[in-house]
């Protein structure tokens, strides 16, 4: 078992269920369980898409630092050239009490932020930012996966030892078994921290209406997870604006690909061709499944 991996995950359901009751509201849980088979079903194309992709990200991870060095396209130095000792100054206003709530951000915080816009997303009527989100997600793995197999980049951490603390595992040395389960010393370029914890508020910001509280509350989380990542040392300021690049991309073609009214022209042909398959399928699999639970249900006893 991963380290860490039942205290975080126990940490995470009580906050998720805390937003739940104060971001989203029983009503809406209400009205979900209502529905709920119809939109998970038609949401499970969307959902083995991003199972998939997480599948595949944890496998590239593993092999990816040997294709890396077949590659060896390093841009190490290139970036250390560019911004110099940009992280170590920040780290030298570090303070007993932020590196405590960096750290918490950088893993706890950060969990969170991904884990509950899809549950809050879920139980609105409106099924598009759900899968708008999923579709985020997947493609913030898919880009900056293939990222870290095209690039060998060091953090600066491990460059400057002698100017930059490796302040997460100083403080927290259990966190160092859990980080290397899930990443490599050379995959830092781009943050997928920080592109994901901006898609999120990009994703908040687009559902404000439905959940004002969301907007500012992910702000302020986001902003704490980009930051620790530098702070702790892990990412590189490049790393950082190559990881906000990557959550403007994503979410502007996931923001694309769900569009209903993307439906004219040869742009919108594309749109439409590429999301008919997954309609296809999650329409031919909520039926089968509709009509499996009602022959189940028919069954004498």
């Amino acid at each position: 078992m991963i380290p860490l991996l039942p205290e975080i995950s126990a940490v995470v359901t009580v906050l998720i269920v805390a937003g739940i009751v104060t971001i989203v509201g029983l009503d809406r849980v209400w009205e979900f369980r209502q529905e709920a088979a119809d939109r998970l079903f038609y949401l499970f194309p969307y959902i083995l898409l991003l199972g998939g992709v997480l599948t595949a990200n944890s496998f590239l991870r593993s092999v990816g630092p040997t294709l890396s060095w077949l590659l060896n396209w390093q841009i190490t130095d290139e970036i250390w050239a560019l911004e110099g000792e940009f992280v170590a100054v920040l780290q030298g206003y570090s303070t007993p009490a932020a590196t405590v709530y960096f750290s918490y951000t950088y893993i706890y915080g950060y969990i969170f932020l991904l884990a509950f816009p899809v549950v809050a997303y879920l139980l609105m009527q409106d099924d598009r930012p759900v899968r708008e989100a999923i579709l985020a997600y997947a493609l913030n793995y898919i880009i900056g996966v293939a990222c870290y197999v095209l690039f060998i980049a060091y953090g600066p951490r491990n460059v400057m030892p002698d100017l930059v603390d490796q302040l997460l595992y100083l403080h927290w040395p259990e966190s160092n078994l859990l980080t290397s389960e899930v990443n490599s010393n050379v995959n830092v370029f781009p943050s997928l921290h920080t592109s994901l914890a901006v898609t999120v508020v990009l994703l908040a910001y687009r559902t404000r209406k439905e959940y004002p509280v969301w907007l500012p509350i992910s702000a302020v989380l986001a902003l704490s997870v980009v930051i620790s990542t530098m702070y702790l040392g892990i990412h590189w300021l490049t790393d950082v604006i190559a990881g906000i690049g990557l959550a403007v991309a994503s979410v502007g073609i996931a923001a694309w690909l769900t569009n209903p009214e993307n439906q004219q022209g040869r742009i919108g042909g594309i749109g439409r061709r590429l999301r008919e398959p997954i309609d296809r399928f999650a329409r031919a699999a909520a039926d089968r499944l509709r009509e499996f639970t009602r022959d189940r249900i028919e069954l004498p006893i």
